[in-house]
């Protein structure tokens, strides 16, 4: 390969490098918003400024030193320089792809264990290469990779997960037990106490995790951290302590939101001093390789790459461009919400709806953890246990469904434990040389704090659980498809060559395309989309008219997911079937959710209108009996053709039609009705239910006559008997509905 072909290769991982920061800053914004999100200490504006703010202040101080290749995943000295710009090539190809996938699912995942695997895995399939055309075998693999370096890396990820959930789960636990949920009330001087603890962990944090190395500290003032430690940070605590009482009792500032800020900071600093070159050291290595074999006037595959073990020293333009970079993706990238999100809506004090679904292993961890706190509760004396208990207990205030949106998912307390756990365990982990990932600790220690905080219970537990492990796994999964997919690509680029690399990147961005507009549908699609709405009001009259609007929206999407069936079945079309089964999942999930409300609507009633509560569960009764018949009708549908069952006959689509005609005609003229909210209507629609009801039944007898003369299918017929006899439950229990409806709306 000429020089222009490296060259290329160079402008095409600048390109990428601005990618992967863009994609990268998405899946990290999660470890330091999460807790000023989540609890809503201060305005969103507010946060993201902040943040920002650190962002920059890290990209800045960063000491921009390539840290992947000092870690020395592989050895430079076995490679010339054609094989390590191959290697370069597949890493950012990979890390883009592989983080974007994972913002697109909305799952958090590691930057640093992927940017490593990637390496690993590029590695090694060059250096199989080499060994191969040498005549070698696998045993002199090692020569080429630091095996120790990638098991250091394996042990850690196991280590983040382990120590951070168990430190924050206990550190939550004992704050809560000191402080309660009602630490307003708490005197001031307990406040200034937790206030100069967390202050010390997280200035400590900025110091030891941000600034170690840069000159923005004195070296005097360097030297005294490292040397004198226990002293720094007891001086600090005393300090800290003094500064808070005087923010909440003079200044009358609230100390767990000045917590919150300062941490918010402080991670927000770290990562982008930090994590900035799992996103451009790559890049910025593959650029001091080019003008190293540029300088010297060898040929590619004879230039040795021993001189990259050096440290390379990152030029400050570049590091300012990053953070600029960085700052505009946090502000404009819906992934970047949406991952934290995921990590938010897992930690959140109250139930509510719950994005995971349980699985075999989450009710197991939930059964025999409740299994071992009933053992524990027996060893604990009755009089402690109350007293615990007392601490944990949380003032009942009820609150609307609709405005649980706008409440904190946590409160100040678990947002500040949050931070200072995971500002102590990074800087420990840092200072030990130990290799834990930032968004394991900062996710697991917001998974052990919510666990202690008790917001785990029996109605969320199977869920929240469910989540962790997911996200877990896929943590597990970021590892090994890192390592497969740079290795595939690598070898691929050692084939192909500049060809190869063309196509890829081609097909690279064009993937990245996909899921962005892929995900900026979806996301237009959640805004417009019309949902069920919980109930608020504590009378008849109130509720009738506010539930209108739902009963509306269900006869309009009922109607849509019934002619789906029917004309999926007719035409035998697999993908209206679909669409069908997709729909009446959906419209299930939400009647599910205004059963699950049921609590919350009686608890809000008043002592006179408690009888609202008996029309409200009827109401909702007949609206799942109605969605369950849908479901039904969709699933036999699609099941039958899925299964390349015979189509139906002409005389069979033809009555199932008229069938559709009139069921359509019914729905929509409910949904008229309560649209208009028009409730004297309803009279006369009753007054057709025998009628309707009867055509049915004739449509029954026929298929009876038809099936004893000259019917060979038995599936056919047991389906279309199925759909009869279900539109029969759904028009029965439409009609009953609107009687309800009929009754407290025409008394």
């Amino acid at each position: 390969m000429g020089e222009n072909i490296y060259l290329f290769m160079i402008i095409a991982l600048a390109v990428l490098a601005i990618t992967d920061l863009v994609v990268g800053v998405s899946n990290d914004a999660v470890n330091f918003l999460n807790s000023a999100i989540g609890s809503k200490a201060i305005s969103f504006r507010t946060i993201m400024i902040v943040a920002s703010v650190g962002i920059a202040f890290g990209a800045i101080s960063s000491s921009g030193m390539m840290e992947v290749a000092r870690k020395g995943i592989f050895n430079p000295s076995e490679f010339v320089f054609a094989e390590i710009m191959i290697i370069f090539m597949a890493v950012m190809i990979t890390d883009i792809l592989l983080l974007d996938f994972f913002n697109t699912l909305g799952m958090p995942t590691s930057t640093t264990v992927s940017i490593v695997f990637e390496l690993l895995g590029a590695a090694v399939a060059i250096s199989l290469v080499k060994i191969f055309n040498s005549d070698g075998g696998f045993s002199e693999l090692p020569n080429y990779i630091n095996t120790d370096k990638a098991t250091e890396i394996i042990l850690g990820i196991l280590l983040s997960v382990v120590v951070a959930f168990t430190i924050g789960a206990l550190v939550q636990f004992v704050s809560r037990l000191l402080i309660s949920f009602k630490f307003e009330e708490k005197p001031k001087w307990v406040g200034a106490l937790f206030g100069g603890l967390a202050i010390t962990a997280i200035v400590y944090f900025i110091v030891v995790k941000g600034l170690k190395g840069t000159t923005i500290l004195p070296s005097d003032i360097n030297e005294f951290i490292a040397t004198q430690r226990e002293l720094f940070v007891l001086g600090n605590i005393v300090f800290w302590s003094l500064v808070s009482w005087v923010f909440s009792a003079v200044l009358k500032w609230n100390i767990y939101t000045v917590i919150i800020v300062l941490g918010t900071f402080a991670l927000a600093m770290a990562f982008a001093g930090n994590d900035l070159v799992n996103f451009i050291g790559v890049p910025l290595a593959a650029l001091e390789s080019f003008n190293s074999w540029q300088a010297s006037g060898i040929d590619a595959y004879e230039f040795n790459m021993k001189g990259l073990s050096a440290a390379v020293q990152t030029p400050t333009y570049l590091l300012l461009a990053s953070g600029v970079v960085m700052v505009i993706t946090l502000w404009f990238s819906s992934k970047a919400k949406n991952v934290v999100k995921t990590s938010v809506d897992l930690s959140r004090q109250d139930e509510g709806d719950e994005r995971f679904q349980p699985n075999f292993l989450s009710r197991q961890i939930v059964k025999y953890s409740i299994k071992a706190s009933e053992n524990l509760s027996g060893v604990i004396p009755v009089g402690l246990q109350k007293k615990m208990d007392k601490q944990f207990e949380k003032p009942y205030v009820y609150i609307p469904k609709s405005k649980v949106k706008d409440l904190p998912a946590f409160d100040l307390v678990r947002a500040s434990v949050n931070l200072m756990v995971a500002s102590v365990l990074i800087s420990l982990a840092t200072s030990m040389k130990l290799p834990l990932s930032t968004t394991y600790v900062t996710f697991m220690v917001a998974m052990g704090t919510s666990l202690a905080d008790r917001a785990w219970g029996p109605e969320s537990a199977v869920y929240r659980v469910a989540g962790v492990l997911n996200v877990i796994g896929g943590w597990f999964f970021t590892a090994f498809s890192a390592f497969t997919a740079a290795a595939i690509i690598a070898y691929i680029i050692h084939l192909g060559g500049i060809i190869a690399i063309g196509i890829l990147l081609v097909v690279a961005f064009l993937l990245i395309g996909k899921n962005y507009l892929s995900h900026s549908k979806k996301v237009k699609e959640t805004k417009l989309e019309e949902k069920l709405q919980k109930a608020e009001s504590n009378t008849i009259i109130g509720l009738i008219e506010e539930s209108a609007a739902n009963i509306a929206l269900t006869m309009k999407r009922g109607n849509k997911i019934y002619t789906q069936s029917i004309d999926g079945l007719a035409k035998h079309d697999l993908d209206t079937l679909k669409k069908s089964k997709k729909g009446i999942s959906k419209l299930d999930t939400e009647v599910e959710g205004l059963r699950d409300n049921i609590f919350y609507f009686i608890k809000n009633l008043d002592e006179s209108s408690v009888g609202t509560s008996n029309f409200y569960i009827t109401a909702l009764s007949y609206l799942q009996d109605m969605t369950q018949s849908l479901e039904y009708i969709s699933k036999a549908g699609y099941k039958h053709v899925n299964n390349n069952h015979k189509k139906l006959r002409f005389n069979q689509i033809k009555d199932l039609k008229e069938t559709d005609q009139y069921v359509s005609k019914l729905l929509a003229d409910i949904e008229e009705i309560f649209s208009t909210k028009e409730f004297e209507k309803l009279t006369s629609l009753l007054m057709n239910k025998e009628e309707m009801l009867a055509k049915l039944d004739q449509k029954i007898a026929k298929q009876v006559e038809r099936t004893r003369a000259d019917e060979s299918s038995p599936k056919n017929t047991a389906l279309y008997f199925s759909l009869l006899l279900e539109t029969k439950d759904l028009l029965s229990a439409t009609m009953n509905l609107i009687e309800t409806y009929d009754k407290y709306a025409n008394s």
